[in-house]
């Protein structure tokens, strides 16, 4: 299925019947929350002007920051032949309305894993494939994409290709990334993967828990490596400003995984939060109500503010192009009909200084 998505992507990009959409005039964002960020997931949108109206209200919302997928898979679907009309076509309308774009990049073309595996199943022997990938991605966008993001979530089983998670074989995968980027941008910043925040008990098949498995990266000589760490923080059921705990998965739970930077000497290293946020869906038992959403996101960004290592918090999700019809449509800001939620227009007036409505429910 994923497969077909992606060859349908590509085909319909390429088609003589979408209209290229004009770039417009250079924007710039307003804001007073310049760490305020979004995840936009622009990886499967295919009309161009779908593609524009998401990025111009990320600058109308006053986020200046966006976090973007970019597929491997689907810029090299074939070794060493590029297709980069659609990262082209996101980067040229990111940068058009102001934004700093992170880029994460993931999802293993089937030429580069075995037979009947994941797509995030990516074995050594490939490593310097993605390195080669990811630098000539980065040599392309040169001066227009500064963060670069080496994998996503490797300490779960899933997006390790239903693996044993190894933190000893990811750092030889950002080891030789670092290198490559390195060889041809120098000044391109590249972060370790975020982790999933999770308590996963030792010798677990299918997650390790993201403290210890940062710890694992460090002894594995991973501090030479990456120029800044992209962190998950995700809220869950509990307000932001509940404090840090190892057993506890909050949004205060990036202090512990800056407490271990700083233990291994990166206290230099800024940190970027790239997936953060709550859900409100009414029947999933991880969520909260729409106005506690509100409160703890306005909250986590509140404090961001104060960690002088963050340099950004990015909300997970921005907007989803079709409904995904499961409770992953209750962490957007803004519908597939770009309709905005009550999420979106409270963090507009927040950006832009205005007064918060719903004041009897702020911590």
């Amino acid at each position: 299925m994923r497969v077909a998505v992606i060859c349908t992507c590509v085909a319909l990009l390429n088609a003589p019947g979408v209209q290229r959409v004009e770039v417009g005039p250079q924007r710039a964002v307003e804001t007073q929350t310049p760490k305020m960020g979004v995840h936009t997931r622009l990886t499967d949108e295919v009309e161009p002007w779908k593609i524009k109206r998401t990025l111009e209200l990320v600058r109308e919302m006053g986020s200046p920051w966006v976090v973007e997928y970019f597929p491997w898979a689907y810029s090299e679907p074939h070794p060493g032949r590029y297709d980069w009309a659609h990262a082209d076509l996101v980067i040229e309308h990111a940068m058009a309305q102001g934004l700093s774009l992170v880029a994460r990049i993931d999802y293993v073309p089937a030429w580069a894993r075995p037979p009947d595996t994941s797509d995030r199943y990516l074995g050594s022997e490939h490593y310097g494939d993605y390195a080669r990938f990811a630098a000539a991605f980065a040599e392309r966008y040169r001066g227009r994409v500064n963060h670069i993001v080496v994998w996503n979530e490797p300490n779960l089983a899933f997006e390790w290709g239903y693996r044993r998670v190894d933190p000893e074989g990811y750092v030889e995968l950002l080891a030789e990334t670092y290198r490559a980027v390195k060889a041809v941008a120098p000044d391109t910043q590249v972060l370790a993967a975020g982790l999933a925040p999770t308590l996963a008990p030792p010798g677990n098949e299918w997650a390790m828990d993201d403290l210890e498995y940062l710890r694992r990266m460090y002894a594995a000589g991973a501090a030479d490596w990456f120029d800044a760490m992209a962190i998950h923080a995700y809220g869950l059921t509990f307000p932001a400003s509940d404090a840090p705990d190892e057993g506890v998965v909050n949004f205060r739970r990036a202090e512990l995984v800056r407490e271990i930077m700083v233990a291994h000497g990166d206290d230099d290293k800024p940190c970027l939060i790239t997936e953060s946020g709550w859900n409100d869906h009414p029947r999933w038992t991880k969520g909260v109500s729409p106005l506690q959403r509100i409160a703890y996101t306005i909250e986590a960004l509140e404090i961001a503010a104060e960690w002088d290592w963050c340099q950004a918090l990015c909300i997970w999700v921005f907007r989803y192009p079709w409904d995904q019809r499961t409770y992953q449509d209750r962490f957007t800001l803004v519908t597939p009909e770009f309709d905005p939620k009550p999420i979106y227009t409270e963090l507009q007036r927040y950006t832009q200084g205005r007064p918060f409505e719903y004041l009897e429910v702020r911590p």
